[in-house]
């Protein structure tokens, strides 16, 4: 099929690695349609470069009836499925909407898509399914050892999607990043938080002792890649995506505060969060084979990234404005149902 008569759905792609997906996307000259239902997480100011050049439509995943009307109007050839609740704190505050959004929302995707005859749908997971990794990197057949409320809602749909393969010879692809970071981040993770806090002179919590470590991917690359198995990846296979490059929290953390010019007195050691994974990695052998790698180092993207807040302050402050009272009337919401 020509590229000109592809047509890819992206739903979440207000979101953070969503929106880079799409801007990638729409460069390359393809037609995108957006599904996104703009929580305190979604932002279609990401998408403010691209203006007009694709097409959009507020839409919960959840709503089966809404979502089809989308499907049906638009008959999309691919659909990549990034929207889902992602902030592990919040899961174990509440799990309720993970399993909403990302399990319930996942399995009317499948359906639809299905009924549609999609075909290519891609699914974009997390490492964290994996579990933690005290050595060694996870390749794709390792076993899934979820800890926590949202890895383990992520790796339910992943299996609702493998078992649609099994079953019906569904044409999926699952993806599974490492830990992304970069420009239009959601100021309620690790990096947009330390420059936050660094910037108002207040404290920076930091869990444990700040030794957990973590593989960082940049969002351009990340997307990247994605685009790279869109393309490329065998229908049935999972493809991690990675950079091999490792570093404990308190590292990451002290970075930044030498790049803001802020002294390490600021930060403060907080207890650890309950099931808190101590080391993520991921073997990305599989999409090298496909003709991708990593292009930005650490060093350049996260220099790149924490100039990219101080010219973005008033939009990181603007969205932390909105985040508690979206959760409070989600919880209220999601109770009232159950």
């Amino acid at each position: 099929m020509s590229k000109s008569k592809s047509k890819i759905l992206v739903t979440g792609g207000a979101g953070f690695i969503g929106s880079e997906f799409v801007r990638q996307a729409v460069k390359k000259g393809q037609k995108v349609v957006v599904i996104d239902k703009l929580t305190y997480a979604g932002d279609l100011e990401r998408l403010k470069e691209i203006q007009g050049k694709y097409r959009f439509y507020k839409t919960d995943i959840c709503q089966k009836a809404k979502l089809e009307a989308v499907i049906k109007k638009e008959r999309p050839h691919k659909i990549v499925h990034f929207a889902a609740e992602t902030h592990v704190d919040r899961s174990i505050q509440d799990a309720l909407p993970f399993i909403q959004t990302n399990v319930t929302g996942t399995q009317n995707l499948i359906d639809l898509s299905r009924k549609y005859k999609v075909k290519k749908f891609v699914h974009i997971s997390t490492d964290e399914v994996y579990g933690e990794s005290l050595s060694g990197k996870f390749k794709e057949t390792a076993a899934l050892k979820p800890k926590n409320p949202y890895s383990a809602t992520k790796t339910a749909a992943e299996l609702l999607v493998r078992a649609a393969v099994k079953t019906y010879h569904f044409p999926a692809i699952i993806i599974r990043p490492a830990n992304n970071y970069g420009p239009w981040q959601y100021p309620e993770k690790l990096i947009p938080v330390i420059i936050l806090k660094a910037l108002k002179n207040k404290k920076v919590p930091v869990y444990g002792k700040g030794r957990q470590i973590r593989e960082w991917l940049h969002v351009a690359d990340c997307a990247g890649g994605i685009h790279t198995i869109v393309r490329k990846g065998k229908i049935g296979e999972a493809y991690n995506i990675g950079t091999y490059f490792e570093r404990e929290n308190i590292a990451t953390v002290k970075t930044i505060l030498k790049l803001l010019g802020k002294p390490k007195s600021l930060i403060q050691f907080v207890t650890d969060r309950p099931g808190h994974d101590f080391r993520y990695s991921v073997s990305y052998t599989k999409i090298k084979k496909l003709g991708w790698k990593p292009k930005i180092t650490f060093a350049a993207g996260i220099k790149q990234t924490v100039q990219w807040y101080l010219d973005h302050l008033a939009w990181m402050e603007k969205k932390l404005h909105i985040l508690e009272a979206y959760w409070k009337n989600v919880y209220k919401e999601i109770r009232q149902l159950n």
